[in-house]
């Protein structure tokens, strides 16, 4: 089987192509134990194994999302990295993801089908690769924001006629500088986990009570 001679690398990306969806489907049943992440691109496919620093970043921001959540009331429902497919074209699994005005859809659901709706809000951590070919798949499911971080900078995302542009102000969370999120994740590596969520919280009530 294919899936047990691929060349996994330790921390890093690989692409194949020529993939079929078959193909595809069968990796993802026998790497699901791995801890890989499978981005299927209309026969393109990229086989992602996250290094510590990917998977801190992709921690911290995650915990940020849950604490501007808490802080401004707004109600949100996390499925990580849950797959998603558009059959025969395009599958993917983000660094994380969140429900926020569709949560009434998929609630309590074990099983997502390509009737249910995307997540409203898709984090990427871009240490490994450019994100460039995951915002393809992002757009063709009807993905409304995207974050993208690149270890300097964390770029809004939003969907419009297919297509994402920059944004300054997020949808979901509105009058947060979601850019500027990007000065706390800077501080990841050197400032202890808690104390840096704790950092960001009085953050956010500072920004919100302007």
């Amino acid at each position: 089987m294919i899936a047990t001679t691929l060349p996994i690398p330790t921390t890093e990306m690989i692409h194949l192509s020529g993939i079929s969806w078959k193909t595809y489907e069968n990796l993802l049943e026998e790497l699901q134990e791995r801890h890989l992440r499978l981005t299927y691109n209309c026969g393109n496919l990229e086989i992602l194994s996250p290094s510590p620093e990917h998977e801190r970043y992709k921690k911290v921001i995650g915990r940020f999302v849950d604490t501007l959540a808490e802080e401004l009331e707004i109600n949100i429902y996390p499925l990580g990295s849950t797959t998603y497919k558009c059959p025969e074209l395009k599958g993917i699994e983000p660094d994380e993801c969140f429900y926020i005005s569709n949560i009434a859809a998929i609630r309590g659901k074990r099983r997502l089908t390509p009737d249910d709706p995307p997540p409203d809000l898709v984090i990427e951590i871009d240490i490994t690769s450019s994100s460039r070919n995951r915002l393809q798949v992002y757009a063709a499911l009807g993905v409304p924001e995207v974050w993208v971080y690149d270890r300097n900078s964390l770029t809004l995302q939003q969907l419009n006629n297919g297509e994402y542009f920059p944004g300054s102000q997020s949808q979901f969370f509105p009058n947060i500088p979601i850019t500027e999120i990007a000065e706390f994740l800077q501080q990841a590596e050197t400032t202890d986990y808690l104390e840096l969520i704790r950092i960001f919280r009085n953050w956010v009530r500072t920004v919100r009570a302007r």
